[in-house]
């Protein structure tokens, strides 16, 4: 379903989010792009000065003195105030979404469910409390040669983080995403900085955001959201003193940039970044030989899905040339007449669309690649419709030429065809960081190339068999990262209740007396939480 401006009646303000205040206008805005049209999208949406820059961190620090020691409790009923605000915003959150993204209607419903669905597996995580891993170690007056002392620890947040709208996801992994809803759940402020191509979006969002936090009477600064023309509101979030963390969601040349800056402050902070992969695709010769069919499908859905604008899209599919080669070849060709067969579909932005066709021109200039499909008919010079294209070339090649392994974001993919096991491996060996890498092979395959996937797990952050890496699920387990350059760190996921690890650190209580411990410390276990008491996990009082 197509949103026209007409459809969009909630109003817009254009205004950043600075505690429970709107900034006020500046020389200088910015207004979203349609991606069908090419037109700009009213209201103009003005940039955050740097003074408002500085009054979002500097409340979020001082409503850190307080929301960083209220209860999980509290925390979990303002994640669901959010999670219920934004399902209150109803068709206007679709509406505006889609004709900023031009995503249609049900992937916008959808992203909005995940949303909410989020916020309320963090609200049930730091309800229960045992997140924080509590660890008490009883003192032993009577030890020998030396008393232990009485030591007990736990996780505490970090203070204020700042958190960076995704291009591609503008409701799921932009203000009130994963990175926010973590960050919130583990007792952080946040400040949001919208991402420039879906700012009425955002502001609707930030909006929800904001009204939970007054509903639930917490102090202001636990939240805001600033809009920013170019950089310059971004870098000056990073350097702000007052930020203790930063996420980040998009191009490994944006989140270098800002890495950088995080590591080089007179106060070092975390730096948590997605920022780019080809999440390899290794098709093994029985799996080839029974599914060469199915497995095109399935590829060719997972390749084109959204326009190819998923950080999971598959980049690179590696398969034998032989000794099946008639299978090799029966697949290729499939794939081929399934991606020319691709009907068009929007990008989200011009610069990823110029970034995409940048892509295309660097693989069809590269000696010894064969363009298989590229439907060039489908340019525009208005509208943001990408091409779909097929490449393909053989291993050799693809291990001798570093370009080929770069992230190509959009509908397009590389076949890259090996003479055999030896030549596979090595391919997997040279892998830099990705999210994912997928296996599709019979049980005999898996136990022939049981090395394959001792390599790729220690190439990325999720493993994935006879299935496609497209579609994350949001559960505890899910984990969206990999070692870098998928992630600036690799021990992280950006989804899951394990995402809320990034935001926090362990502190230590020693000798303290049990009155003034914290209450997930003290030995009457007021909270009910599993706990590791004298290297023994229970969930009973140790109160005499």
């Amino acid at each position: 379903m197509r949103y026209s401006r007409e459809t969009e009646t909630m109003e817009l303000k254009g205004r950043s989010i600075i505690g429970f205040q709107l900034g006020r206008e500046t020389g200088e805005s910015l207004r979203a792009i349609d991606p069908a049209t090419g037109q700009s999208i009213e209201p103009a949406f003005q940039s955050a000065t740097t003074q408002e820059v500085d009054r979002a961190c500097s409340l979020a620090a001082r409503a850190f003195d307080t929301y960083g020691r209220i209860s999980g409790r509290s925390r979990a009923a303002f994640l669901r105030r959010i999670a219920a605000n934004i399902e209150g915003l109803g068709h206007h959150i679709v509406a505006r979404a889609a004709l900023e993204t031009g995503l249609p209607a049900g992937r916008i419903q959808g992203e909005t469910a995940r949303t909410c669905n989020q916020l309320r597996m963090f609200a049930a995580l730091v309800e229960d409390g045992s997140w924080v891993d509590a660890r008490i170690d009883h003192a032993k007056p009577d030890r020998q040669p030396v008393p232990a002392p009485d030591v007990r620890s736990m996780l505490k947040p970090l203070g204020p983080v700042a958190v960076f709208g995704a291009s591609n996801f503008p409701i799921a992994f932009s203000v009130a995403g994963g990175d926010t809803a973590s960050a919130l759940a583990a007792g952080n402020p946040v400040v949001a900085n919208a991402h420039y191509a879906h700012p009425g979006t955002a502001e609707l969002v930030g909006t929800a955001v904001s009204d939970a936090a007054r509903k639930c009477e917490l102090p202001e600064g636990v939240f805001s959201l600033l809009f920013g023309a170019g950089p310059g509101v971004g870098t000056s979030l990073v350097e702000h003193p007052a930020i203790k963390a930063v996420a980040f969601t998009g191009s490994r040349a944006g989140g270098r940039a800002l890495m950088s800056l995080a590591a080089t402050r007179p106060e070092p902070v975390p730096f948590f970044a997605e920022m780019s992969s080809i999440n390899p695709v290794f098709i093994l010769p029985g799996a080839l030989k029974a599914r060469w069919k199915s497995i095109a499908a399935g590829l060719h859905g997972s390749v084109t899905l959204g326009s190819g604008q998923f950080c999971t899209k598959p980049g690179v599919v590696v398969l034998p040339a032989g000794p099946n080669g008639e299978d090799s070849t029966s697949f290729r060709d499939e794939l081929q007449r399934l991606m020319t067969d691709t009907p068009p579909s929007l990008m989200l932005t011009p610069g990823i669309r110029d970034a995409y066709f940048r892509g295309l021109s660097s693989l069809e200039a590269r000696a010894n690649v064969t363009t298989m499909c590229r439907q060039s008919s489908y340019r525009s010079p208005v509208g943001l419709v990408p091409d779909a294209a097929l490449f393909h070339t053989d291993a050799a090649t693809f291990l001798s030429d570093p370009h080929l392994s770069a992230e190509v974001f959009g509908p397009a993919t590389l076949l890259v065809t090996h003479s055999g096991r030896a030549q596979l491996l090595e391919i997997a060996r040279g892998l830099e960081g990705h999210l994912t890498a997928t296996i599709h092979g019979s049980e005999a395959d898996l136990a022939e190339y049981a090395d394959l996937v001792d390599i790729l797990q220690n190439k990325v952050g999720r493993l994935v068999f006879n299935g496609f890496p497209t579609g994350v699920e949001v559960c505890h387990a899910m984990v969206h990262g990999g070692p870098f350059p998928a992630t600036s760190d690799g021990r992280s996921t950006s989804v899951g209740t394990g995402a809320i690890l990034r935001f926090v650190r362990p502190v230590c209580y020693q000798a303290f007396p049990d009155a003034a411990l914290p209450d997930e410390l003290k030995d009457s276990n007021p909270l009910g939480l599993w706990r590791l008491v004298d290297g023994l996990l229970t969930r009973k009082s140790t109160a005499s």
